[in-house]
């Protein structure tokens, strides 16, 4: 039995169009017919007959399917195409420094795969529908309900224990899904914040997902729990969020609300939130929530089951752009943080983890903490950026020059001077169509 769904074989398919006979692509299309010949195909291979499945509320299935077809799973086999005029395979690229991989495998789509450990079978159908486009069905096929149930779990389980992000943006075209590796786990103490607020943000991660709820069973506490981090950009709420993903064993869900964010979607990466909690739900930008559907996602939190076993964590960089019956109503979000500009303590401490001060000697950092008030972490990762180029290329350091830069440009972000048209000299400078 050929092992692994991509290996190289003779295309056989379900249907093939003969543009000789007087049929029409309807004729072709034909459902009925085309999953006849799949369950008799099926029957003749493994030996068994095969129920047709309804595959409501499955979607991880085909999601699980995509990442075998990936991955090579040996206990997944391709068993046929099912058109032979629309597409059964695909081309996927890594794009790496110097060079291009390049991979073939199956679609998900036209074609038939089993796992015959569990005489299970899947396809995602080409269906004709108006105006002669294509549409997909789902079909899920199965010996009987025990199998069926036992290949769910097993497609479950190799999915949780992969360490990977499911990541959910909006876009024109709806709700877009992957799931992507977690990034090399940052540890607690490389998330440069307020050590009081760093703790009380990580205790409450703690005692959630610390695989007891006494805590909440003793003291009747609702199973939930929701953040609101909001701040200036470049203050490390994104690398909060990437340590405290990093860190706990359950799911993690990322979801970046656009202007496409709608009602059916909120719906959607909640109840996903929710089917696998404990979980962390990230909303990223909360602000940028459509007015048409806020009403909708203040009643999701309110919602008694719509956040069982769920930690919410929103971020915002602009908390004035926020809905104030976002965070004046318990139950919600039950904390709101400020993730603030660091002060000279903190800037120092971040400067010295950098390694500023081996490059160019602990008092020039102390300066350098001292001279860059108001700077956010991310500039001063800049400053270290700039200073390892310096010493590179003149071979000196001028922490003073790359300072008073680096505040030129800031005191222009505040005052807008990027738009106003004059640089240093007086000159014009205007950006865009004169």
């Amino acid at each position: 039995m050929q092992r692994g769904p991509t290996a190289v074989q003779t295309p056989a398919f379900v249907a093939s169009y003969d543009y000789r006979a007087q049929e029409g692509t309807e004729r072709y299309f034909d459902y009925a017919r085309t999953v006849a010949r799949i369950a008799g195909m099926l029957s003749d291979r493994f030996g068994c007959e095969f129920k047709l499945y309804d595959q409501a509320d499955q979607g991880d299935v085909w999601d699980g399917l995509a990442e075998d077809i990936e991955s090579d799973y040996p206990g997944l086999v391709h068993v046929a195409s099912i058109f032979d005029l629309v597409e059964s395979r695909q081309i996927s690229f890594q794009p790496k420094l110097g060079e291009t991989i390049y991979r073939m495998r199956p679609s998900v789509r036209n074609n038939l795969f089993a796992y015959p450990e569990y005489r299970v079978a899947l396809v995602r159908m080409p269906m004709l529908v108006h105006l002669g486009l294509l549409s997909t069905e789902d079909l899920i096929f199965a010996s009987d309900d025990e199998q069926l149930i036992a290949c769910l779990q097993a497609i479950q389980l190799r999915r949780s224990e992969e360490r990977k992000m499911h990541v959910y943006t909006d876009t024109r075209e709806g709700l877009q899904h992957c799931r992507e590796p977690i990034s090399q786990a940052i540890p607690r103490e490389d998330v440069m914040m307020d050590e009081t607020l760093k703790q009380q943000i990580f205790r409450s991660v703690d005692e959630f997902f610390g695989g007891d709820r006494t805590f909440f069973e003793q003291y009747q506490i609702p199973y939930k729990r929701g953040i609101l981090l909001y701040g200036k950009p470049g203050n490390g709420k994104t690398t909060l969020v990437q340590s405290i993903a990093g860190s706990v064993e359950s799911p993690v869900f990322y979801w970046q609300i656009t202007e496409y964010t709608n009602s059916e979607s909120i719906r959607e990466v909640f109840a996903a939130a929710v089917k696998q909690a404990p979980s962390v739900l990230v909303i990223e930008d909360i602000d940028s929530m459509p007015d048409s559907c806020r009403s909708f996602f203040l009643n999701i939190l309110d919602g008694a089951t719509a956040k069982e076993g769920v930690f919410l964590i929103g971020t915002t960089n602009y908390p004035q752009k926020i809905d104030p019956a976002l965070i004046n109503r318990a139950g919600r979000f039950d904390r709101a943080y400020e993730v603030k500009l660091p002060d000279e303590a903190l800037r120092l401490a971040y400067l010295r983890r950098k390694g500023l001060a081996e490059l160019a000697g602990d008092e020039q950092a102390v300066h350098a903490a001292e001279r860059t008030q108001g700077f956010s972490l991310a500039q001063l990762n800049e400053l270290y950026v700039s200073a390892a180029l310096q010493k590179r290329y003149d071979d000196r350091i001028d922490l003073e020059q790359l300072v008073l830069g680096l505040r030129n440009d800031l005191d222009k972000g505040r005052n807008r001077d990027w738009l106003n048209g004059t640089d240093w000299g007086g000159a014009s400078n205007r950006i865009g169509f004169q």
